[in-house]
């Protein structure tokens, strides 16, 4: 049986195709890695700006390779933020706030941070919270009332839900379970 010995630099996810290219061809190796890292799933321009450093392609280089792929619409932010949120809000429950911070992390620029955040429909961010609430609430049965708002609050701020929607939407979950929620509102945070 053959070891395969890992040299510095390589990685688990690093392609066979890639390895094989001439290390003079710097722009094939470019291409070769962004091709790959876009097969898997839609990626930033920082995102593979950051990849295709870490694998020492010139800055150069980087930057032609990249500007080729967004003319012909394979690195597109715009549309990547418009995917992020919509997917993230849906299927993790995150707010504006939280989404614009991962956005942000991933090196989109701000405009477009801002133009994919603005497209969520503020009813379905208050939705999504009540829906949250909503399945979190089972979990805190039996607690005093105080620490079941402190957990519910907490868990909508962590997904970046604003302090007055959070308390608003716990307040009203617990109201509706029996709860007496006068003078629940002061000094959560």
């Amino acid at each position: 049986m053959t070891r395969r010995t890992e040299w510095p630099g390589d990685s688990p996810d690093s392609s066979r195709a890639e390895k094989e290219l001439s290390p003079q061809d710097p722009a094939e190796r470019a291409r070769a890695i962004c091709l790959r890292l876009l097969t898997g799933t839609p990626r930033t321009r920082k995102q593979l700006r950051d990849a295709l450093h870490k694998r020492d392609i010139p800055e150069e280089v980087a930057d032609e390779v990249l500007s080729r792929f967004e003319d012909v619409g394979l690195i597109d932010d715009a549309v990547f933020a418009d995917a992020w949120v919509e997917s993230r809000h849906h299927g993790r429950g995150l707010a504006r706030r939280a989404l614009a911070r991962e956005l942000r992390t991933k090196g989109v620029e701000s405009a477009l941070v801002d133009q994919a955040v603005a497209r969520l429909d503020p009813d379905q961010e208050e939705t999504t919270a009540r829906e949250l609430v909503a399945r979190k609430l089972r979990a805190t049965r039996g607690l005093d009332r105080d620490r079941r708002l402190r957990r519910l609050a907490g868990m909508l701020a962590r997904k970046g839900y604003p302090e007055g929607m959070a308390l608003r939407v716990v307040r009203q979950a617990l109201e509706e379970e029996g709860e007496e929620v006068e003078g629940l509102d002061d000094g959560l945070y």
